[in-house]
């Protein structure tokens, strides 16, 4: 329910501030009084798109704030689904900078354009002539079907259930697209596969091969320089392990002369350890090193070997060969188990498709249920409202295939006269009798679902005025469980509501500025007979005026 709405610096309007309470309220005011500038300004709360014409003063920012009561919405997974403070209180703001930009925030938390039109959607339905274009929209009319036939739950399951089966498909279709081509990628795939497992892939087994290439390659230069070096070391006259022999036993005498003598000779001693174990691993190394050409051929065909698949694969390691060689072989896998896993999947989209043809069932059963009560409703209240032939033929039928809202084709036309050719509602019937169409299925549909609050924007324009009395009546009627607002020419409808505001426009000595008013009884029975017959406000439009007021006001005590 909207309970307050704050405007300023948008189109005339300076700083508008204004409070509002359950039940029915009609808002009236001369043609061009902004009425319109004041739905304006609702729109671009609720997530209108906006720009700078918008600003009165283009040099400030334009702020609108509105504040709802929203408790018996269940609107909690909205505002969780969008990380949202839930208050049951919650205002909504839009704000547009000089600059052009826009920002938009839900209980003082910045949100998208796109957050704030999902909750406005849900909080205001603003009727305009416009909207009567959505009566001829086959999913509004299956919409209004559903909700009188109680079909919620059911289409909550039809919902989940279809994304189900849709997924599968998708799922069938990419086995199905694979297998086209699995046929001609399954030889290849196990060439390049066998190619890849034959071949000595191994972690570490580049850098090992090419190492042991190096040596190999090298023989002659190894062993060559590995006997240089042992000469160096062992040579009886000039070697090195002679002369560490000399200076161990020249520190080992100056052992016993200091502290500073015996670590020197401690050094020595290491050192001397160390070069017997070089000497050592030299004459190890010249033993184990030898020419084996069989060997080197073996080796530089794998690493050739190697050289080909890198190029091949167009990688550089094998590593990298490795990988490839695990994706081929779940290629391969996949191609062979093919078969297998579409069956499957068939499989899953016939019980699928099953499920879904039972809820589908269910659901159209229901609809056709109360399609007689819809009608008779429908007929019964636009009777009232001067269009007492008016009839519908609504019928559902099965489609072939599934719908977001079930499986069924839906036929829903109107003929306003006897003896006329029934036809589509966007065909056969003329603005006037469009309105009071729609503003029947909403009365309908506010017996069986929480609408939100319902803001009518002339919606008795161009009707007589016993019509638009009943037009009144009914607006008055769906208040009792609803808020509703009113945006009227006609004193039959202003006299309706239980609170009455007027839209009017000042002239400055240089700007015209737009306000609104809550008007007490006695303005009421003024602004009423000036409705009614001009500005003159004559004894017997005053008298006309009270007397719309008083039965009203008797209406409402009953």
């Amino acid at each position: 329910m909207l309970t307050q709405l704050s405007i300023k610096n948008y189109a005339l309007i300076d700083d508008l501030n204004v409070s509002f309470t359950k039940g029915f309220t009609t808002i009236t005011g001369e043609t061009g009084a902004g009425k319109s500038i004041l739905l304006g300004g609702l729109s671009l709360v609720l997530g209108k798109r906006a720009d700078l014409s918008s600003l009165k003063n283009k040099d400030q920012k334009c702020i609108i704030e509105a504040s709802f009561e929203i408790e018996r919405y269940a609107l909690q997974s909205f505002f969780n689904a969008n990380d949202l403070d839930y208050e049951d209180q919650s205002i909504l703001r839009r704000e547009i900078l000089p600059s052009g930009k826009s920002r938009a925030f839900i209980n003082d938390t910045p949100v998208t354009l796109d957050i704030l039109s999902g909750l406005g959607e849900q909080l205001v339905d603003i009727h305009s002539q416009h909207q009567t274009l959505r009566l001829a929209d086959n999913d509004f009319q299956m919409k209004v079907i559903d909700a009188l036939a109680d079909n919620s739950k059911n289409l909550d399951e039809y919902t989940i259930r279809l994304k189900t089966y849709q997924s599968i498909l998708k799922e069938l279709q990419e086995l199905l697209n694979f297998q086209s081509n699995a046929d001609k990628e399954l030889d290849y795939n196990s060439f390049l596969f066998q190619e890849l497992e034959n071949a000595p892939l191994k972690h570490g087994i580049q850098t090992a091969l090419e190492a042991e290439y190096e040596e190999l390659n090298n023989v002659e230069a190894i062993l060559e320089q590995l006997s240089s070096a042992y000469q160096l070391l062992n040579s009886e006259q000039l070697g090195v392990l002679n002369s560490i022999s000399e200076l161990q036993q020249a520190t080992q005498k100056l052992e016993g002369f200091g502290k500073q003598f015996e670590q020197l000779n401690e050094r020595v001693q290491s050192i001397a350890i160390e070069i017997a174990d070089i000497a050592n691993d030299l004459e190890l190394q010249q033993d184990r090193v030898e020419a084996n050409p069989k060997r080197l051929e073996e080796v530089n065909s794998q690493l050739q070997l190697f050289h080909n698949l890198f190029k091949k694969h167009q990688v550089s390691t094998v590593d990298e060969l490795i990988k490839i060689r695990e994706d081929l072989s779940i290629k391969v896998d996949a191609s062979i188990n093919i078969e297998a896993r579409i069956k499957e999947k068939e499989l899953a989209v016939s019980e699928t498709e099953a499920e879904l043809d039972n809820i589908a069932a269910e659901i159209r059963e229901k609809r056709n249920a109360i399609i007689p009560k819809l009608k008779s409703l429908l007929q019964e209240k636009l009777s009232a409202l001067g269009m007492a032939s008016a009839t519908f033929k609504i019928a559902v039928t099965p489609a072939e295939t599934f719908n977001n809202n079930g499986k069924d084709l839906l036929t829903f036309l109107f003929s306003a006269n006897k003896g006329s050719t029934y036809g589509e509602l966007k065909k056969v019937a003329s603005g006037g009798e469009l309105s009071r169409i729609m503003l029947t299925i909403k009365s309908i549909l506010a017996a069986y679902e929480h609408l939100p609050t319902l803001m009518f924007d002339e919606i008795d324009t161009g009707v007589s005025g016993e019509i638009s009395n009943k037009m009144g009546e009914i607006m008055q009627e769906m208040s009792t469980n609803m808020q509703v607002f009113s945006i009227t020419h006609l004193p039959q409808v202003a006299s309706k509501g239980v609170y009455q505001y007027k839209v009017f426009k000042e002239e400055g000595s240089a700007t015209t500025t737009t306000h609104m008013k809550k008007l007490s009884e006695e303005e009421r029975i003024n602004e009423l007979a000036e409705m009614l017959g001009g500005k003159s406000l004559s004894a017997s439009a005053l008298a006309h005026a009270k007397e719309l007021l008083e039965s009203n006001n008797e209406h409402q005590k009953l």
